[in-house]
């Protein structure tokens, strides 16, 4: 069997014929991928916890909205942060997965990652697939894999976020941004 090919660092947007409810609509960075299987974050599911409430500390890192997300249904007690940094700063405990985006280390103090860190949004839980399984639902039409850009991980306007990923996708991707969240009222 061939390698895995990563596709760590591009979005898994839900298609129409998802089937679960729990990414319908969904736009999930990959922040790894290979052949054991693929982890990422639910980008557009904020929640109206706001961030003050479990992590006071970085509250004033948060990213507009400044609630934290569900980021899958998997470990949803696990706190996972991504962050945007200024212009290449160097940043304990931080990881690039797209640009000056990437993977915070929460357990550290605001006050030691210095200035490096524009904004930050936290994610409780992750989604998960196991071996081949993202790749057999990518090839079930569950999945368009796109291209992301990093506005797209701290965006302020999150439950936007499918109908604007698809809607500036080429050719007839774009048009499932005109699918109605319920075909059976249309």
């Amino acid at each position: 069997m061939a390698a895995t090919v990563s596709l760590a660092g591009k979005l898994v947007v839900a298609t129409p014929v998802i089937g679960d409810p729990n990414f319908d609509r969904t736009v999930v960075l990959l922040l790894e991928h290979s052949d054991e299987g693929a982890f990422g974050l639910v980008l557009n599911r904020p929640t109206d916890l706001d961030l003050l409430d479990p992590l006071p500390q970085w509250y004033s890192f948060a990213a507009h909205p400044s609630v934290v997300f569900v980021g899958g249904p998997v470990e949803q007690e696990r706190a996972i942060a991504l962050a945007r940094t200024r212009g290449g700063a160097e940043v304990e405990g931080w990881n690039a997965i797209l640009g000056s985006v990437g993977t915070l280390d929460l357990t550290a103090e605001p006050d030691h990652i210095g200035p490096g860190v524009d904004e930050i949004r936290v994610f409780a839980g992750y989604a998960g697939w196991g071996s081949q399984q993202l790749e057999g639902e990518i090839g079930a039409g569950a999945w368009f894999v796109l291209e992301a850009h990093p506005d797209d991980v701290l965006c302020a306007e999150p439950e936007e976020l499918w109908t604007t990923v698809i809607k500036r996708q080429p050719g007839n991707v774009a048009l499932f941004a005109l699918y109605p969240p319920d075909p059976a009222l249309n």
